[in-house]
């Protein structure tokens, strides 16, 4: 067997590995999972603790006071 079986080989593996991830990835059965997945970054706003804003007021009020020394 020379290198270039053994290239073709490889390739035919990854060929295959690509064929069977994008169908695993794009099946019905699990677009349910990925929708979720997808929606985490939204859930649960309620439950983060709420940081302190008072550094960005102060910020803007230096702004419309025409203050530059930040």
């Amino acid at each position: 067997m020379d290198i270039g079986t053994l290239r073709g080989i490889i390739t035919a593996i990854l060929l295959v590995s690509f064929v069977g991830l994008t169908w695993w990835a794009y099946s019905k059965r699990r677009r349910p999972d990925f929708d979720e997945a997808a929606n985490l970054p939204f859930a649960d706003e309620e439950e983060w603790p709420h940081r302190d804003s008072s550094g960005a007021e102060k910020a803007a009020s230096r702004q419309e006071k025409g203050d530059s020394n930040t």
